[in-house]
């Protein structure tokens, strides 16, 4: 059995968050989606950088809602310097001009998404994690990490919160970057997606990421959503697969 965990030292931090889980299995493979979804999947995402400007109020990055309450949530916890959270980064592309691109379809599904909601969104592929999967403060740091795109490991710090395995993090600074090791790619047949609310006020947005994220996953993939559920703290834990 293979749980997804939200442990102790996170509630300590975030009592009322809410942490979106959804497992979609039988994905198919990048080549095997159609020239008309491919289509519809990148005219998702130009039309969620379109709708993403709603939540940019300022000029200045960091005075915009989503963004101001994210800098404030990073503070409470030890990250490494200049880390910024997933969701600022992307409405940072769409506050320069630069609108997210396409990377594989998995990947544009959740970035949609992931603009959509201005939630912070990850997807990782469910049969390269190994034992459970916990989000946690790190006591002592260490756990191994190969950022996206890099080729040195950059372990976590003592005191830094990250998704983790039996294997190391697979995102550290909470949900700043991911892992190789644990990535979404045109192979992935079975995956795991992840995005966080802190804001109690936003419950019901995060029950319509949920929604949409199965939605598209199941409506251009072909992917059965086999869990969909929100961890909180009275929920601290679900199973992921037998």
């Amino acid at each position: 059995m293979k749980k997804f965990i939200a442990e102790d030292s996170f509630w300590e931090l975030f009592p009322e968050a809410t942490i979106g889980v959804l497992v979609a299995r039988g994905l198919k493979p990048g080549a095997e989606v159609s020239e008309e979804d491919a289509a519809e999947i990148a005219r998702g995402l130009d039309r969620a950088n379109i709708r993403a400007e709603r939540f940019l109020t300022s000029d200045t990055i960091s005075d915009n809602e989503p963004v101001r309450v994210w800098r404030e949530a990073y503070r409470r916890f030890k990250t490494k310097k200049g880390a910024r959270c997933a969701i600022e980064n992307l409405l940072k592309r769409v506050l320069k001009g630069k609108p997210v691109g396409s990377i594989t379809p998995s990947v544009d599904i959740y970035n949609t998404v992931s603009l959509t909601y201005a939630f912070p969104t990850g997807g990782f592929d469910l049969n390269k994690i190994e034992g459970d999967y916990r989000l946690a403060v790190t006591a002592e740091g260490g756990e191994p990490f190969l950022p996206i795109g890099e080729e040195k490991n950059d372990p976590a710090l003592p005191g830094e919160l990250i998704y983790l395995d039996d294997a190391g993090a697979t995102s550290r600074c909470w949900n700043w970057r991911d892992s190789q090791r644990t990535e979404l790619n045109d192979e992935t047949r079975d995956a795991v997606v992840v995005f966080e609310c802190i804001e109690p006020a936003r419950v019901e947005d995060a029950r319509g990421e949920l929604e949409a994220l199965a939605e598209n996953l199941s409506r251009y993939l072909g992917a059965e959503i086999t869990v969909r559920e929100l961890v909180t703290a009275d929920n601290r834990e679900v199973v992921l697969e037998d």
